[in-house]
């Protein structure tokens, strides 16, 4: 007699990204990964955000600091054939679950043909739910900085927030300070300090999103005066950075190649519409090339390396008259 068997449905994990907390920014597709889910796992402030979507489900709460934990529980239900949401706030690939996921997926020996599937679901993170409370921040350039030392060692830290306050990154601070590290935003506001306008305009949002919001403006030499916790995201403008009628403004640049007044479309005398500008790549290139200072004088002028500029000046410059990319501004 031939005994039957049932095959064990195939597991799948989906990191799903809440965004903020807020039903209105839940993507339709984070929803309905947790309608599809036999379990969800989460830290416990996180589950408590979607608790009204997880009727039927069993609940997994783990606490903070529990992130490998609450990988592992995901991987050991995704192996019995569970259908498994793991859930982070803000994007789960940044500062989320993916990560520490895939590390314990790949210590199990698991690939993507394996009985295993592993869906990430994105979800608004931070930077960008507390950028669009205060207005445009982040129209030119930035990056996402987390002074948390837990798991990366201080000097790793303070070498990234003087490599980008130097290179005038508008830069959103994350995990900023908890009731035991407490000195970490006094060092970096003492880095930018060294590079920013004591008046450089900052951005503190608490709570993006969910009932206990808040939204306070400051100034970069005012930063540590504010009230500043682990639900809060610090935005730093660049030397460009405004704020106007309670909104932070980063210019993205339009100002360097049109005349922007009011009904005035015209570019400025030099510049051309579509094509870099004057002082782009080719323009510096071809001045740095007809220039009679010295790599070293360069480097300073430009605040550049000069293993940089040495290099830059062994290749001749392009032709302008091709330089033309019809690139998008």
């Amino acid at each position: 007699m031939t005994e039957n068997t049932t095959p064990t449905p195939r597991g799948k994990i989906m990191l799903v990204g809440l965004g903020p907390g807020s039903h209105d920014y839940l993507t339709a597709r984070a929803r309905a990964a947790i309608g599809e889910a036999d379990t969800v796992i989460g830290y416990a402030t996180y589950i408590r955000l979607v608790k009204d979507l997880l009727e039927g489900k069993e609940i997994v709460k783990k606490a903070m600091a529990e992130e490998l934990d609450r990988a592992i529980e995901a991987y050991d239900r995704a192996k019995r054939g569970k259908k498994v949401a793991l859930v982070s706030s803000g994007d789960a690939g940044v500062y989320g679950m993916a990560g520490p996921t895939f590390e314990v997926l790949f210590q199990a020996g698991w690939t993507p043909d394996s009985d295993i599937e592993v869906e990430i679901i994105p979800g608004a993170s931070a930077i960008n739910t507390c950028a669009s409370l205060v207005g445009a921040p982040l129209t030119h350039d930035f990056c996402a900085i987390s002074l948390s030392d837990l798991l990366t060692p201080w000097p790793t830290i303070a070498r990234r927030l003087n490599a980008v306050a130097y290179a005038d990154f508008v830069v959103a601070l994350y995990n900023p300070k908890s009731g035991r590290r407490t000195r970490q935003i006094e060092e970096a506001q003492r880095i930018f300090l060294q590079f920013r306008d004591p008046k450089t305009p900052v951005a503190i949002v608490k709570s993006a999103f969910r009932p206990k919001q808040r939204i306070e403006f400051t100034t970069l030499d005012k930063l540590t005066e504010a009230d500043i916790g682990m639900l809060t995201t610090v935005l730093i403008g660049n030397s460009n950075t405004y704020v106007k009628h309670g909104l932070m403004i980063t210019p993205r640049g339009y100002a360097n190649k049109y005349d922007v007044e009011v009904g005035n479309r015209a570019a400025r005398e030099g510049e051309k519409a579509g094509v870099s500008l004057s002082t782009g790549l080719n323009g510096w290139l071809a001045a740095i090339h007809g220039s009679d200072k010295t790599p070293a004088e360069l480097a300073l002028e430009y605040r550049l390396p000069e293993v940089y500029i040495r290099s830059v000046l062994e290749h001749p410059p392009v032709d302008l008259a091709d330089a033309d990319d019809g690139g998008e501004e």
